[in-house]
Order: structure tokens, then sequence, then C-alpha cells
């Protein structure tokens, strides 16, 4: 038996058509035999059972009762390791669930594993794990795939029906452009809509929780779940989260959609191109007003992010010493040398080299020259979008520059690496929510993805012209 749609499987299990035990077998079959993708990280089949004996015992209605879920290994989860993808962190079991997690154990979610990731979130294919590459579930027999990254492990744990939603997080792109790779929904929201707190910190000022589903009504009930505002977390929003789902609504008559110029890099793909202008078809042909924008500093957006991300990168993984948690080295004759070791031993090389630009960023001498004049223009990047939303409801764009590109293709130059996220690090450093929805298939039958851009926690116009394209394109 096979189950797409979170939706539909909500009201299988509401009508007992299928039992939270059957569902959850399912789920730990198919994990098991994709186990060569190496998705999870964490996968204990005892522990779903036990999960799948409380929930049978309890009568209440909780909105995601019985529902298989991922959870990316950057998230903390009670009595489960969470190890970031990273060596320095190989034997960590957190104390306690991080708010996200928290929320949707309380709408009765089942755990199935914790997903692989780029080590602490820094990649963009899965391929800087200590855990290993995972493999995209749409890869041809002979040319295994990237799945895209950070967050690699829970789009492909969706594309290849090992769960109906998974979590993510995305601080540059790393939810957008793993969905548009495995041919999924992914959704980053507002920053400030989902709480940091309990999740694994890259860069703070730009990191989001967000999820992944097989289509947008879904990613519409799992948002809604994870949610809220969170006093523990500073910069999370005091405000009331909408039914999302309730709410939803695919018409676009009258809406603008704005096409930022900025978008259209020399040696973009044609077939990203087209797919963007079908898309553009697609909504005009719906209703939607279409407006040509600007978004002028769009080409400063990913310098700017590579100082910002690895600056606050330095500073928090600065707590990784050896000394209260994680991994230690054992070759250490002194307190000096017991840090050096053990960060150089603990963390990958994709890690350590954001480390030392953050650190070099921030140093006296350089800190007004490259961080200082990084904020400022990320103020102009955000001011961009500010004036282009007078103008406009919506922006699209494509989500990524390629398909999925052969696993290991383009490891060994981080700047290729780095060019992945050209689309999506300007609404990132803006804080805007963005959805990537599959959209159109390149010449080897591979997924591409459209992004959709909206203003500040209007979530909701996000989903329902997401809603538009893909009943459109169904």
């Amino acid at each position: 038996m096979m189950f797409k749609s979170l939706k539909n499987t909500i009201q299988s299990l509401e009508k007992n058509e299928i039992s939270i035990k059957e569902l959850s077998q399912e789920y730990i079959k198919n994990i098991k035999e994709k186990s060569t993708l190496n998705i999870f990280i964490h996968f204990d089949e005892q522990k779903i059972l036990n999960q799948v004996e409380i929930l049978e015992k309890d009568k209440s209605k909780k909105k995601l009762k019985g529902i298989p879920l991922a959870i990316k290994d950057l998230f903390c989860t009670k009595d489960m390791p969470t190890t970031a993808a990273s060596k320095i962190l190989e034997n960590f079991k957190p104390s306690y669930e991080s708010f996200v997690t928290q929320k949707l154990l309380d709408c009765g979610a089942i755990f199935v594993g914790k997903t692989n990731l780029d080590e602490f979130a820094m990649g963009s294919a899965t391929d800087t794990s200590y855990f290993g590459n995972t493999i995209n579930p749409l890869s041809k027999d002979g040319e295994p795939l990237a799945p895209g990254g950070s967050s690699g492990g829970s789009a492909a744990a969706v594309a290849a029906n090992l769960c109906l939603g998974a979590t993510g997080t995305d601080t540059g792109g790393s939810i957008r452009q793993p969905a548009s790779f495995c041919g999924v929904v992914g959704i980053k929201p507002t920053y400030g809509l989902c709480s940091r707190w309990g999740i694994a910190a890259f860069a703070s000022s730009l990191d989001q929780a967000g999820v992944f589903t097989n289509n947008t009504e879904d990613a519409s009930i799992l948002l809604e779940s994870i949610a809220g505002f969170d006093e523990r977390d500073s910069t999370s929003a005091n405000i009331e989260i909408p039914n999302y789902f309730k709410n939803l609504n695919h018409d676009v008559v009258g809406k603008t959609i704005g096409i930022p110029k900025e978008y259209t890099i020399d040696g973009t793909p044609e077939e990203i191109s087209r797919i963007w202008e079908e898309a553009i078809k697609v909504l005009e042909k719906n209703g939607a007003k279409i407006k040509n924008i600007s978004l002028p500093h769009t080409k400063y957006a990913l310098p700017t992010y590579y100082i910002i991300a690895p600056a606050e990168a330095s500073s928090n993984l600065a707590r990784y010493d050896g000394v209260k948690y994680g991994y230690r080295s054992s070759e250490i004759d002194s307190l000096d040398e017991m840090y050096e070791n053990t960060r150089g031993q603990g963390f990958g090389k994709e890690v350590k080299r954001r480390i030392l630009i953050g650190t070099y960023v921030l140093s006296a001498g350089y800190y007004d020259a490259y961080y200082l004049k990084a904020q400022k223009v990320r103020k102009l990047i955000a001011n961009d979008f500010n004036e282009a939303f007078k103008e406009c409801d919506l922006i699209v764009t494509p989500t990524a520059p390629s398909s999925a590109f052969p696993l290991n293709q383009e490891q060994d130059d981080p700047i290729k690496m780095y060019l992945n996220d050209v689309f999506t690090v300007p609404a990132s450093l803006a804080g805007l929510p963005g959805i990537s929805i599959p959209f159109g298939k390149d010449k080897n039958n591979l997924p591409l993805g459209i992004q959709i851009l909206g203003k500040h926690f209007d979530e909701q116009q996000v989903f329902n012209t997401a809603l538009s394209l893909e009943k459109s394109y169904e």
C-alpha cells in the first residue's frame, strides 16, 4: 500500500481504514528496503513501535496522530541522538526536545528517524556529512545524484516515500534547493515564524525551520503544526498563526506577480528559463497580473551571505571545545592542545573552512571592511524587496540554477557549490517566506523547481499561489 498524501492518510486513520501500527510497519519496511540511500543517520525500529503503542492507547484526538515524519538531525530530540552530521556530536543525546519537534509530538506525530544533512547544515549536496553521502532517490542506475543540501536527507526521505513529511532548516536555501532536486514541496517560512530553540545553530540571524511534503496542502498542514511563539527564542514572532490549510485557495485573480530581471543569469540552462516562462504563463492564465520588477542589489547577495553566515557560524561553533559535551581528542598534553585537536579532528573540511572565513571577517582590522559592510548591504537587499512588494504581491523565480547533479561532481570546488544558492539566498537575507514546488522536468527527466516568495508573514498567499501552479501542473 502506498501513501503519498498526509491529508488523505489523516482521513484514513480517522475512519479506521488503516491502523497506526499498519501504517508505521509500511514505512519501517520502506526504510529498510532503501537503506542503501543513506537517508537516515538514526533509525530505531523498536522506538517507532513504542511510539505506536503509546498512541494506540491514547484516545484523544490529535491533528497528526500516527503520521510518520522524519526529523532533520539538527533538531534536538530527547533520548534520540542529535549529531548535526558531525563527528564532534557523534555521541550526543539531548535531554530535551526542540520547540518544533515537541509541537509535532504534541500533535501525535511518529518520528521514524533522524535524517542525514551536510555537517552543521553547511553544504548544498548532503556530501559533507560525517556519516557519508545521501543518494537522491531519483538517481538512475550507475549514476548517484545529489539530493541537494543541507536538508538533503529530509527531502530524499519524502521523495523515497519513507515518511509523509519531514522537518528541515533553511539558512540560505537548505530547504528549497533540495526540494527542487528531489521533486517535492519545501517551504522556508518567514524568519521568526518557527522557534529556533533546540536547533543546532549555524547562522542565527538566518536559520529557520520549515517542512518538506509531497504537495502544497500537506505543507500547509505541517507548517501550521510547527509555527508559533516561543519565549525561549528572542527572535520568535508573537503573532497569531492562521489555519493555512483551512484558508487555502488557489484563486490568484487580481494578484500581481513580480518577475525580477536580476534572476536572469548568464549561463542558466535553457530548461530552467523555459519552466520559469511556463509558470509565469500559467499564473497569467489563472488571472494574475505579471509585472517586471528590479531587485538591484541581488548581485551582492551571495558574497554578503558568505560573509555573514560564516561569521555567525564561527561564533556559534565556538561552544564545541571538548569541555562540556561531544567529542574530545585523547591526544592532549595541555588545555590549548585539547581545544585545537578536538576541533581539528571533530569538524569536517567544509565546517573548518567556514569557521576560518568567519573568524577572519570578524577579526580586528577586517570587521569594518567585511562584516559591517556585509550587514549594510544586507539592509539594501531587504529594502529592494520592500520596494518591490509595493508594486507586487508575490515574486516568482526558479529555485535552483540546475537539476540534481551527480554526487561528488562539484565537491572539490567550494565556489561552484556556493553558486547553488544563487536564487535562494536573497530571500534568506531579507527573512522572507519562500516555497519551492516541482514544476517541469529537464532533458534527463529530472524535476525542476519554481520558487514563490511572499511578504513577511504572508505564508498564506505563498501557499495559495503554489496551489494555483500545482493544480495547473497536475
